[in-house]
């Protein structure tokens, strides 16, 4: 199951910047499960200064100085990707053989345990993502039981989560709160994502978000045009024995071969695509264009184009 995929980010700024420190995260992660046979970044204008370095959280990162006066930034991102879905498959198998209930996961996590370690840092309120918001706690707890199995009731969450929610483009951006989200029970998959985050940290389990990409296919008989899929997130839930899970909860499923992971961490902060410092005057304009396709088409799923009104459970949406 390979992947190519074009991902480009450019700014626009309506004086000359004379001076910007960048950071850009477009290269996918490698894991067992995803494996990158390729990637190329091109900046425009030419950089003066660069290094690449891996985060705290495993993401990699690309440094860019550039000194030459300019009043556009483009930088792309173009990689390879291998998925194995048979791997997903056996680790899924793994993790509900091996899940606890609730009860049980919040005890461990109470006491120190060494594997614990590094998922303890997902308990914690991020930039972007309170825990305790007025409600989200209670509206998690209908699901997590204290004799309830980890995994089933993190799987019935995600459902919930897509059935009470409606996907609406365009009523949020990636700073909305997750308080007017919960009220409101509208929003994309950053908003279901970090919703979701913080009400599973609300109840003492760690999670973090995931961002990355999904494809999709146009109506059958049109032709796809480039450029028309977007970035992608969802959220991972620690269960203590058994490991990370995966959950989509705008498309109600558990990430496979249709998901290719870009990066992870607290919030969207910690894996934004690009994010810098300008020396500048005026405002700036953004705009994303992504394309994700299949190298081996005919194995490809049917996978319509996402519109921005929530549509049938068979459609994948950003």
């Amino acid at each position: 199951m390979i992947y190519n995929i074009y991902h480009k980010t450019e700014f626009n700024y309506q004086s000359f910047v004379s001076f910007s420190h960048n950071i850009a995260r477009l290269k996918p992660k490698e894991s067992e499960y995803q494996k990158l046979l390729e990637f190329s970044l091109e900046i425009t204008p030419s950089v003066y200064e660069s290094h690449d370095f891996i985060d705290i959280f495993g993401n990699s990162n690309t440094h860019m100085l550039i000194r030459e006066p300019h009043q556009s930034l483009s930088v792309i991102g173009k990689s390879k990707v291998e998925i194995f879905p048979h791997l997903i498959d056996g680790h899924i198998e793994y993790i509900k053989s091996n899940s606890i209930t609730y009860a049980q996961a919040l005890q461990r996590l109470g006491n120190f345990q060494i594997s614990d370690l590094q998922a303890k840092q997902f308990l914690f309120d991020s930039q972007l993502i309170p825990s305790n918001v007025l409600g989200v706690g209670e509206y998690a707890r209908e699901s997590f039981a204290d004799n309830r199995d980890l995994f089933e009731a993190s799987h019935e969450f995600m459902q919930r989560i897509f059935n009470d929610f409606e996907f609406l483009s365009g009523f949020s951006d990636i700073t909305t709160p997750v308080a007017e989200i919960f009220e409101a029970k509208k929003g994309v998959c950053q908003d279901f994502a970090q919703f979701a985050i913080s009400a599973l940290r609300t109840i003492g389990l760690p999670a973090k978000y995931m961002s990355g990409y999904i494809e999709t296919l146009p109506p059958e008989g049109e032709e796809k045009l480039f450029g028309v899929d977007a970035s992608h997130a969802w959220f991972a839930v620690y269960i203590p024995n058994a490991g990370w899970v995966e959950f989509d909860p705008t498309n109600n499923l558990i990430p496979r071969e249709q998901h290719i992971l870009l990066g992870s961490g607290r919030d969207y902060h910690d894996i934004s695509p690009l994010k810098g410092v300008v020396m500048s005057s005026g405002n700036s304009q953004l705009s994303v264009m992504v394309d994700v396709r299949r190298q081996e088409e005919k194995k490809a799923p049917l996978i319509q184009s996402q519109t921005q009104s929530q549509q049938s459970q068979a459609q994948y949406q950003w």
